[in-house]
């Protein structure tokens, strides 16, 4: 079967070759980050219910959690929570078959708390936080829509993506995933609460990191000037390994040692002192906010990730994008992926599946055409793959 597939020149000024460029990661304890994972774990929990259950996905869609910042009394060397911040998983679900109740809450509440437990450290979830459900019976006509044995599109919306990342977004996305990866056992007092802010101005590079530091790590005001002092280095030698560029590194610029001001907290997490925290408002299904690059405003964690193209649309568009980018061995120097659905048609025939190219020196539309249609018609022919990686949890979403 025929699908809209269109490719065509992307008429701009190459990613490496523009004056500047910005680039934001918003780390796995972000407020707005811990909803997104939140929201995601509920949905992967849901799946794998309904599936052991019936053999396959039923309708739901989780991408409402919010995150109400508490308040806290952070010091060197201790620390206390006054207030826990309060967590609210929100959306629709099928809650009931054939009669059957399903134990759906229960599922949310007991996948959320492990999400915090494995990604939250320092973290006391019976004490330093309050989550509640309140997530309902879905709407009858989306339900209709989507409980179809054909896969039907439940909106009418798009996706989009684009590669190879960039210097400026391989360093940003790295670093972020550095301090809350490998760092953290040599450096303990840094807390998951990350973010890496970078801008590129012609060929100097400078990374703004904001890092909530564990109080109870770290004992008095020089420990704690050498911790941040320290994470800088280390990130700036990271930084180093992706570019010949210039890399400068700063990281909580906001301190004022002569006032005592510091980025300390209790928990690693600013949502302990009254940040709060909603599902997409942070990073895209690429794992970066990119104002020089196509974006959009789609909330991909918590989707439903059988029909709902909001989330399967982002996430497909970036795995194509990758996969265009690789035709050719260095033919194609950026891509750009958008696809488009309606509500009610497969969502392996979108509206439009455009994909726009910068080619290399010498290499002519016609030499790659016929490859990157290959690619795109290959991905909406196993569409049903997105989901699997998914409910695997192997496709990350923010």
């Amino acid at each position: 079967m025929k699908r809209n597939i269109f490719v065509e020149p992307l008429v701009q000024t190459y990613i490496e070759d523009q004056k500047t460029e910005i680039v934001e990661r918003k780390g796995i304890g972000h407020p707005d980050s811990i909803a997104d994972g939140l929201a995601e774990s509920v949905s992967r929990a849901l799946c794998k219910m309904y599936i052991k259950r019936y053999g396959r996905i039923l309708h739901h869609n989780t991408d409402e959690t919010q995150i109400v910042g508490g308040q806290s009394a952070p010091e060197f060397g201790n620390g206390i929570v006054l207030e826990p911040a309060y967590i609210l998983l929100v959306g629709r679900a099928t809650t009931e078959v054939d009669k059957e109740r399903l134990p759906y809450r229960s599922v949310a509440i007991k996948a959320a708390r492990n999400y915090l437990k494995k990604h939250c450290s320092h973290l006391d979830i019976d004490t330093d936080v309050m989550l509640d459900c309140r997530i309902g019976k879905g709407s009858v006509d989306l339900r209709g829509v989507y409980e179809t044995k054909k896969l039907y599109a439940n909106d009418t919306s798009f996706g989009v993506g684009h590669a190879p990342f960039s210097e400026t977004e391989t360093i940003v996305l790295d670093a972020e995933q550095y301090i809350n990866g490998r760092l953290k056992k040599s450096m303990p007092e840094v807390g998951e609460d990350v973010k890496v802010m970078g801008a590129r101005i012609g060929d100097k590079i400078n990374l703004t990191v904001a890092a909530a530091m564990v109080g109870k790590e770290i004992p008095d005001k020089d420990h704690y000037i050498s911790v941040v002092k320290e994470l800088g280095e280390k990130v700036h030698d990271q930084a180093s390994r992706f570019t010949e560029r210039k890399i400068s590194v700063d990281v909580n610029t906001a301190d004022d040692y002569k006032q005592n001001i510091f980025y300390l907290t209790v928990t690693g997490l600013s949502m302990e002192n009254g940040d709060d925290g909603s599902v997409g408002r942070g990073n895209r299904a690429n794992g970066l906010i990119t104002p020089h690059r196509p974006m959009s405003m789609e909330a991909t964690s918590g989707k439903n990730p059988v029909t709902h193209v909001g989330k399967i649309y982002n996430l497909l568009a970036n795995k194509m994008a990758h996969d265009i980018a690789g035709v050719g061995k260095g033919d194609i120097k950026e891509v750009n992926v958008r696809l488009l659905s309606q509500i009610g048609r497969p969502i392996d025939q979108p509206q439009t599946a455009g994909v726009q190219l910068i080619l290399a020196e010498g290499v002519n539309m016609k030499d790659v055409k016929s490859e990157v249609e290959g690619v795109v018609d290959n991905w909406l022919e196993n569409i049903s793959d997105i989901t699997d990686l998914v409910v695997k949890g192997k496709l990350a979403t923010f």
